[in-house]
């Protein structure tokens, strides 16, 4: 029993791709009679047989060697494509990690689209996205991985795009798509330029390689640079990181997939190419800038925002960046351990959030206030999912923190200085955002806001159970460090920070000491954090405004020289018509003629490009 399932662990993305399928069979324009709400019930059958046998795999492949399997898809030419599969505890934790999440999406989605009608293609998509994810991690090819990442980069543009009927929705799809493209552009030119010099895709064979390849600095880093370029729009890195922002357009059940694991897909690709990035020291540092860089610049732009799902998207933005700083430090498994409790953690605020967001019929945090009394299952998981974030011990958050931290304390000390700050500003964020929704009086938006259905709680709160227990579950395999070999001065370190900028954010949020809202003494510097440090004004004077000059300078080549040459063919043929009908008489002696000095004009063409000293030769007979 357990060989097989180990076995068959290929077919857990399978499970996700069936339910996408058979999912259409309910849509309205198909069938009218039962409606759409069964492809949501059979999507939540298919995804908890995916997730239990994503768990039984786990358990019995776990402390074993990985398994590799190849699945032949191409060859032509001597080109052989072949699609290895890694079958590991780590890649079947992945896989736990996304089908459980999901599970608990599409539940949430039961109660968070009641009455929407649109059921039957939401469900197709969150399938898509599952089955996507769970190949990716599954995936040990590079090239294959690059074409899943495409996938869900058009699974993307389709989710918020999903309430199609708005123009915001529309737009914010389509900014988000083609900010992706950029990022997906230059991994393509990465993934195509590495064939050459390492002779293969596979991750595993790739790491070999890295091992003893000596490549030209210049070209390593060019290399390097592409193949982060990818990551860095997945995992919405500055300055590709504003289609998360305009994501936040699509319903709250797909944020909370997108906001913890969709994102997630770009560090994972990072963490399989850090053999390879590690060729080029310079592109390693530009790891750490980049996330370094983001993870600042995100928390204090969500520090500054009014809107709900706008505060959580840049926090996603700087714990990515948190994962880059690791990858770029060669700190493998805390990247992963950040990743894990990032995805667990913002998964239960989202959910939180949303529940917020269904019954105040508001996401502006100035229209909340007073919600304590009236939601308590909500506060209670919002302050779940906000502790499961910060590095507050004992919660996963603090030892994923911990993790990075003590892998840098010898060698970086000046990141460690960062991760403190960013943790710090972190916990203010979150606890801003607590204060204005559950703490001081009830606004107008708040006077009657009861806790949603079940199926909005029971998610909601699975949610903040689960990031409750990662310590335990992390303890049962052995992934914590021992107390005796603990480091106890980044401990407190961290600690002390979590709790100071808890405290901060309480003495602010929480009492009437200072007045709000909170206004900066520059306002200059106050309007640089809430409007995203102007990136999309940058955006709109770089590279929308030179796409936009560059298309009216091809749309005026177009219109004036191509088609002008058309139009010039065609207007002197009809001329050449027009003119040669009136030398028409019907005549057969006159057509002859015509034909006749034509063809004789035609010889005498001939016989002078045969006779090129025709006229020397014409002087000397008349000389003579």
């Amino acid at each position: 029993m357990a060989q097989l399932i180990t076995l068959t662990a290929w077919l857990i993305p399978c499970y996700a791709l069936v339910g996408m399928v058979l999912s259409a069979l309910w849509f309205p324009s198909i069938t009218r009679r039962t409606g759409p709400r069964p492809a949501g019930y059979f999507n939540l059958i298919v995804t908890l047989i995916a997730f239990v046998h994503s768990v039984l795999a786990f358990y019995y492949l776990w402390n074993l060697p990985a398994q590799y399997e190849f699945i032949s898809w191409l060859q032509v030419a001597g080109l052989n494509l072949t699609i290895p599969l890694e079958i590991s505890s780590l890649s079947l934790g992945a896989c736990i990690l996304v089908t459980g999440l999901n599970l608990l999406a599409q539940l949430y989605a039961i109660g968070y689209l009641e009455m929407d009608w649109g059921w039957a293609r939401f469900y197709v998509l969150l399938a898509m996205f599952e089955a996507g994810m769970c190949s990716l991690v599954l995936c040990n090819s590079l090239f294959f991985s690059y074409i899943v990442l495409e996938i869900l980069t058009l699974g993307t543009y389709l989710l918020i795009g999903f309430w199609f009927n708005q123009s915001l929705v529309v737009t914010g799809a389509r900014d988000a798509f083609l900010t992706k493209r950029v990022g997906d552009l230059f991994l393509l030119m990465g993934v195509l330029a590495l064939y050459p010099l390492a002779g293969t895709w596979d991750f595993r064979e790739l790491a070999q390689w890295a091992e003893t390849a000596e490549v030209n600095p210049t070209v390593a880093a060019l290399v390097s640079l592409a193949l982060i370029a990818g990551p860095m729009g997945k995992c919405a890195q500055f300055p590709l990181h504003l289609w998360l922002d305009e994501a936040m357009e699509g319903p709250i059940p797909s944020t909370i997939l997108r906001n913890s694991v969709v994102v997630a897909t770009g560090a994972w690709v990072l963490v399989k190419l850090e053999p390879v990035l590690e060729l080029s020291p310079w592109a390693m540092t530009m790891t750490i800038a980049i996330g370094a860089i983001t993870a600042v610049g995100g928390i204090l732009i969500a520090i500054a925002q009014i809107d709900i799902k706008r505060t959580l998207s840049y926090l996603v933005s700087a714990y990515m960046g948190l994962v880059f700083i690791a990858v770029g430090s060669q700190q493998i498994e805390a990247a992963l351990l950040i990743v894990l409790a990032h995805a667990v953690a913002m998964a239960t605020l989202v959910a939180s959030c949303g529940s917020i967001i269904l019954n105040c019929i508001t996401q502006d945090l100035t229209q909340l206030g007073g919600l304590w009394k009236r939601r308590p299952v909500t506060g209670l998981s919002f302050i779940a999912g906000m502790l499961g974030l910060i590095a507050m011990p004992p919660l996963g958050g603090f030892w994923a923190m911990l993790k990075l931290a003590d892998g840098l304390w010898n060698t970086q000390p000046l990141l460690v200085g960062l991760l403190v700050l960013i943790n710090t500003l972190t916990a203010f964020s979150l606890v801003r955002v607590f204060g204005l929704i559950f703490a001081n009086k009830p606004t107008q938006m708040t006077e009657r806001s009861p806790e949603p259905m079940w199926a909005v709680i029971l998610p909601m709160t699975a949610l903040a159970g689960f990031t409750l227990h990662i310590p335990m579950i992390l303890q049962s395999l052995s992934l914590l460090p021992e107390w005796a070999t603990l480091n106890q001065d980044v401990a407190l370190l961290l600690t002390w920070s979590s709790i100071f900028g808890l405290s901060l954010g309480g003495i602010i949020y929480f009492t009437n000491f200072i007045q709000k809202p909170i206004r900066l003494p520059w306002k200059g510097l106050q309007d640089l954090f809430a409007y995203d440090f102007y990136t999309p004004n940058l955006y709109r004077s770089s590279v929308v405004g030179g796409v936009d000059i560059f298309s009216r300078i091809v749309d005026w080549g177009d219109r004036y020289l191509v088609d002008g040459l058309v139009n010039l063919v065609g207007l002197a043929s009809i001329f050449g018509g027009e003119v040669l009908k009136y030398g028409n008489s019907g005549k057969t002696q006159t057509y002859a003629l015509t034909i006749a000095i034509c063809i004789s004009a035609i010889a005498v063409l001939v016989i002078l490009s045969f006779v090129p000293d025709l006229k020397q030769i014409l002087q000397t007979l008349i000389s003579q």
